[in-house]
């Protein structure tokens, strides 16, 4: 099991790496919408804004079902998320990866990544 330093940043390499879309397809598939990571193996939960600029830095939050787009993952899936050792659709396939939002939030959020 990954500690909450590992956790956090993982999801800071997550967050790099959706720097690093094209700004033009980034800006094309993207709504403001604000986004909650519970990692429920470890009792934490971040909280975060994406938006045509780019994602906000993740922030820890008590309260994760507020957002619009919810993700459940275990630490140990979160590090693999980051490191590329397994894609968030095979993640989302095998049931390591849960994903609470619209269909559309789905298909934008899938053109991005």
């Amino acid at each position: 099991m990954a500690n909450e330093e590992e956790c956090r940043a993982a999801l800071d390499k997550i967050a790099e790496r959706l720097a690093d879309v094209d700004e033009d397809k980034f800006a094309r598939h993207v709504v403001e919408r604000t986004i909650s990571c519970r990692v429920p193996d470890l009792g934490l939960a971040y909280a975060t804004r994406l938006h045509g600029g780019g994602l906000d830095p993740f922030q820890p939050t008590a309260s994760p079902k507020s957002a619009q787009v919810k993700l459940t993952v275990a630490s140990d899936d979160l590090i693999a998320l980051a490191h590329d050792e397994i894609s968030p659709a095979k993640a989302w396939a095998a049931g390591r990866l849960k994903i609470e939002a619209s269909i559309f939030d789905l298909i934008r959020l899938r053109k991005v990544l």
